[in-house]
């Protein structure tokens, strides 16, 4: 099976498929397959991040779907993030090019401020959250627009054609406007039903940026307060609605986002999901449908981070 995916126009004339394949918390064999599964399916919008510690095996599984003719690098777009310990402005570049050198690849499509906020860097580059002695994540006094100079930087040497940002708020988004030379071409924030994100979604739209859905489905398996955290695959309406379309549930979840030009990036390690999540694109909700779902947003963020809630430049602290 091999699905042609629809892509969402950039700000700087590249195009970005609308599903992606996200890579987070897969490991070893278990990547490998998943991003060899995904390609072979007709992904070709594959979403990684160093703090995933997983690059090396998602750049074999990339090197040989293209040694066996199943895709062409030009065909890919390969996106990567730029960890918090990275944000120094002398590390943007080596962080990139360890990057480029895991994933086997000259450049990347897509490069990512994973967040705003800088933690202090450690000798080995390993990309993990340093703690002081009562626990918290140590912060680092780098501005994020500095940082972001040095992702220019990298734009300019050839490393990457786009460069974006992730889990930036609305008021860390207008600076960064205000101050960049190279305008961010996405901000990936968490989306889905219960956090449909309408305000940064107009706020992007105004200024040619491109919102990024993670989390599409309520980060099943993957919550940080699963006694309080609702169950978005659960909820009653949506399963009404599956019912309705003879689809699934996940496929009504990524469908009410696509519906909106938003690229979305589901994971998944098991065959049959990753070619359910793709034909979600296979059919369309009604306009009624769609307002149903725009109702039954609760603001709900699953991935709060609240052990960085001390760093100033914390995202969260304002609504969007």
């Amino acid at each position: 099976m091999s699905v042609k995916i629809s892509a969402v126009p950039l700000n700087n004339g590249y195009e970005m498929p609308l599903i992606g394949f996200g890579t987070a918390n897969a490991y070893n064999d278990e990547i490998i397959r998943a991003v060899g599964d995904a390609i072979e399916a007709g992904y070709r919008h594959i979403d990684g991040a160093s703090f995933y510690a997983n690059e090396v095996e998602v750049g074999r599984a990339i090197r040989q779907k293209m040694k066996d003719e199943i895709v062409d690098r030009k065909d890919l777009f390969v996106v990567s993030k730029l960890w918090c310990t990275f944000m120094s402005p002398g590390l943007v570049e080596p962080a990139l090019r360890r990057t480029l050198t895991d994933l086997q690849l000259n450049y990347l499509d897509l490069y990512v401020m994973h967040w705003p906020m800088a933690f202090e860097e450690n000798a080995d580059m390993i990309p993990n959250i340093p703690q002081d002695e009562n626990g918290l994540v140590k912060c680092k006094d780098v501005d994020y627009v500095e940082t972001w100079k040095s992702m220019e930087s990298c734009v300019r040497h050839g490393l990457v054609r786009s460069i974006g940002v992730s889990n930036f708020n609305s008021q860390q988004l207008k600076r960064l406007l205000d101050h960049c030379s190279i305008k961010p071409v996405t901000n990936q924030v968490e989306v889905h039903v219960y956090l449909n994100q309408k305000p940064m979604i107009d706020l992007c739209r105004q200024s040619g940026i491109v919102v990024t859905a993670y989390g599409p489905l309520g980060r099943p398996g993957l919550s940080q307060d699963p006694v309080n955290d609702p169950v978005l695959l659960d909820d009653p309406i949506i399963k009404e609605m599956a019912v309705k379309y003879g689809r699934t549930v996940a496929q009504i979840l990524l469908r009410y986002l696509t519906m909106q030009g938003l690229p979305v990036i589901p994971k998944s390690s098991n065959r049959a999901r990753i070619l359910e999540n793709l034909s979600s694109l296979e059919f369309d909700l009604a306009a009624e449908d769609m307002a149903t779902i725009d109702a039954l947003n609760r603001d709900h963020r699953y991935l709060k981070n609240e052990w960085a809630s001390h760093h100033p430049h914390y995202p969260f602290h304002i609504p969007y």
